[in-house]
C-alpha cells in the first residue's frame, strides 16, 4: 500500500460530498477548503427542490457555522469569492434514480465527466429511526449512488462512510471484514420494501394520524432489525448498505470507513466543536442538566470514541491509498477500543468533575447540583429500584397534584421528565452500555505505517487514537464543547 501526499492528491481534484450537512462532512469539508485551497471543486449533493434551497442550506447549515471560523479568518475578504468558485451546491436526493438530478442533464454530465472522488455521509443516525426512512436513505440510497458513481468517467475512489456497530452485538475481537448477503439468511431488501409499503397502505386505509404512523414504522424498524439479529434500524440498514457496496461495486475503488461513536474534534479547526447529540453525549447532556441520577449499564465496560477531526483525516488518508487502487478488504475501523480504551466509568468521573466546577445555569439562574449516578448491571434492579424511588412517589404526586388543582405541577413534570429521560436513554443504548466488543484495527495500522513511510503530511493529517489524552480531551475539550454547542 502507498500512498504518499495528501496535499498533492487533492491539488486541482473534483469532489463530490453527498450528505454535505451532516457532522462528519462538515468537518471533511472544512479540512480540504482550509488546507488545499487549490481544489479544483467541490460539488455539494444537499436535499432541497431546488438551486436556491440548495443555496440556502450550504449557507445557513454548513458555512454559518463556528466550524469555519477559521476558514473566514484566514481568507478574509476573499472568503466569499473563494466559496463562489470552490463550491457547488447541488439540489438531490439519494433515494431517487440519478440521485434526483434527471431534471437537471446538464448539472449531472458536469458532474459525471468532472468527479475524481465521491464521498458518502448520507445517512439517518437516528437509533429508533422510521423504518421506511431508513431503508430509503441507508439503504436504497447506496443502491443509487453505486450506479450513480459507475457513470463517473475519471472517478479514482468511492469513500463510504459506515458504522463500526454494523456488528450488532457480537462481542470479542471485531475485524474489519466485509459483510455479505449470504452471511444472513432470508434478508431480500426488495421483500423489506414491500413489507414497509403495504405496512403504510393498510395504517392510511384505517385513517391513521401521521403520529401513529410514525410510531408503526418506529416499531416495524426494530423488529425487523431484531429477526436478523440486529438492534436496531440503525445499524441494521447500515449494514445492508455495506452488502450493497460489496455486491454492486464491480471494478470501482471503494473504501468503507467504520468509526465507532464520534465526539468532538480534538484539535481541528479547533477543540471541542461538535454538532447535535452525539450518542454518549445525551447522556452529559441529561447528567449535566440533572435528569439523569440513575442508570443502567456496565460501568467498567470499554465505551469507544473517536474525535471527529481523526475520522476526517483518516477518511482522506484512506482516500489516496486507494484511488485507482481497488482492493477487496478496504474496510477501515475508526476506534479506540484496541489501542487507547477508555471506559464509562472514565465518562462517569469527567462528567462529575466538570459539571461540580461548572453547573449548568437553569432558566431560574440557579446552579444545577449533580451527584455520582447510581448505575445498576441489570434491568431487573433498575426497573425495581426505579419503581420503589420513583414511580410510587410519582403516582402519589399525580394524584395530589389532582387533589389541590395542580399545585404540584411543576414537581412533577420536573420528576416525570427525569423518569421518561433515563427511560428513553436506557431503551436507546442499552445494546451498547453492555456492549463487550473490542474493534481490531489492523487495517487502519497498516495505512497508519504506510502514511508514516510515504511522505503523507501526518502532523497535518493524524489519525492515531493512541496519542489522545482523554482526560485532557474530557475535560478541556469535549465537556465544553458539549455546553458550548448543544445545552439549550
Amino acid at each position: 500500500m502507498e500512498v504518499g501526499s495528501v496535499l498533492q492528491f487533492l491539488e486541482d481534484k473534483t469532489i463530490l460530498v453527498i450528505g454535505a450537512t451532516g457532522f462528519l462532512a462538515k468537518i471533511f469539508l472544512e479540512k480540504v477548503l482550509r488546507v488545499q485551497p487549490n481544489i479544483k471543486k467541490v460539488f455539494l449533493l444537499l436535499r432541497a427542490r431546488d438551486a436556491e434551497s440548495a443555496a440556502h442550506r450550504l449557507h445557513n447549515e454548513i458555512l454559518g457555522k463556528d466550524l469555519f471560523n477559521l476558514l473566514k479568518e484566514k481568507m478574509g475578504t476573499n472568503f466569499e469569492p473563494f466559496i463562489s468558485e470552490k463550491l457547488t451546491p447541488v439540489p438531490g436526493d439519494i433515494s431517487r434514480e440519478e440521485l434526483g438530478l434527471k431534471n437537471d442533464l446538464i448539472l449531472k454530465e458536469e458532474i459525471c465527466n468532472q468527479v475524481d472522488v465521491i464521498v458518502n455521509a448520507a445517512a439517518t443516525t437516528r437509533f429508533d429511526e422510521r423504518y421506511d426512512i431508513a431503508l430509503d436513505q441507508n439503504v436504497f440510497g447506496v443502491k443509487q449512488i453505486i450506479n450513480f458513481a459507475k457513470q463517473c468517467s475519471k472517478l479514482k475512489v468511492l469513500v463510504h462512510l459506515s458504522t463500526a456497530y454494523v456488528c450488532g452485538e457480537k462481542g470479542g475481537l471485531i475485524l474489519e471484514s466485509p459483510y455479505n448477503f449470504k452471511d444472513v439468511p432470508g434478508l431480500d431488501i426488495d421483500a423489506e420494501k414491500r413489507l414497509v409499503c403495504d405496512k403504510l397502505d393498510e395504517l392510511q386505509k384505517q385513517g391513521a394520524t401521521q403520529k401513529q404512523i410514525t410510531i408503526a414504522m418506529k416499531d416495524l424498524g426494530i423488529s425487523r432489525a431484531k429477526v436478523y439479529g440486529w438492534p436496531n434500524p440503525y445499524v441494521f440498514t447500515k449494514a445492508i448498505g455495506e452488502m450493497l457496496v460489496e455486491e454492486m461495486k464491480g471494478n470501482l475503488s471503494v473504501v468503507i470507513m467504520r468509526p465507532a461513536i464520534v465526539t468532538s474534534t480534538i484539535k481541528e479547526p479547533f477543540p471541542g466543536w461538535v454538532e447535535g447529540v452525539r450518542t454518549i453525549d445525551s447522556l452529559a447532556v441529561a447528567y449535566g442538566k440533572g435528569n439523569l441520577t440513575c442508570f443502567l449499564g456496565n460501568i467498567n465496560g470499554v465505551v469507544d470514541v473517536i474525535p471527529g477531526d481523526i475520522v476526517v483525516n483518516a477518511i482522506l488518508v484512506a482516500m489516496v491509498a486507494h484511488a485507482d487502487h481497488p482492493s477487496e478488504n478496504a474496510i477501515y475501523h475508526l476506534c479506540s477500543s484496541l489501542g487507547n480504551p477508555i471506559r464509562y466509568i472514565n465518562l462517569q468521573d469527567y462528567a462529575i468533575r466538570y459539571f461540580t466546577s461548572k453547573p449548568w445555569i437553569n432558566k431560574d439562574g440557579k446552579p444545577i447540583k449533580v451527584a455520582k449516578v447510581t448505575v445498576f448491571t441489570n434491568m431487573e434492579s433498575f426497573r425495581r429500584y426505579l419503581f420503589i424511588h420513583y414511580l410510587i412517589w410519582l403516582k402519589g404526586l399525580e394524584l395530589a397534584n389532582l387533589a389541590f388543582c395542580k399545585y404540584f405541577e411543576r414537581t412533577y413534570q420536573d420528576m416525570n421528565k427525569k423518569i421518561q429521560t433515563v427511560m428513553r436513554l436506557v431503551e436507546l443504548y442499552r445494546p451498547y452500555l453492555f456492549f463487550n466488543g473490542i474493534f481490531d484495527d489492523m487495517n487502519t495500522e497498516k495505512l497508519r505505517l504506510a502514511a508514516r513511510q510515504g511522505g503523507t503530511e501526518t502532523d497535518l493529517f493524524y489519525f492515531d487514537p493512541k496519542v489522545i489524552d482523554w482526560d485532557d480531551y474530557a475535560m478541556n475539550s469535549h465537556l465544553p464543547g458539549i455546553v458550548k454547542y448543544i445545552f439549550k
